[in-house]
């Protein structure tokens, strides 16, 4: 009787080590889907970047006021007839501190 309980148990084990730990396992099911939800996680971000490229595109494609204002920006470019303005920001010089003037004292002789 504890032969057979041993063969079973033997058994049950043989049975339950690819559950665990084959090819197929728990384990391994885990890890995929952590790695499926990385990947998706990954792929969201860059399709809000491929649709904001996209979106770019066709602006690009279909008006004038994005590419006049890619080559302001981007170029330096200005219009014929156009004053161009550079405002550069420096800080204020600060004033320094006049020395006491010194008053001499002059007695008459």
């Amino acid at each position: 009787m504890k032969a057979l309980t041993l063969i079973f148990v033997i058994l049950i084990a043989l049975l339950q080590y690819p559950l665990w730990l084959g090819k197929g396992s728990w384990l391994r099911v885990w890890d995929l889907n952590r790695q499926l939800s990385e990947q998706q996680r990954k792929n969201t971000g860059i399709k809000a970047r491929n649709d904001t490229l996209d979106a770019e595109v066709r602006d690009l494609k279909s008006g004038r006021a994005a590419i006049e204002e890619r080559a302001r920006s981007e170029l330096g470019m200005i219009k014929q007839d156009e004053v161009f303005y550079q405002v550069i920001d420096q800080p204020l010089p600060t004033p320094t501190p006049q020395p006491a003037s010194s008053t001499i004292a002059v007695t008459p002789p």
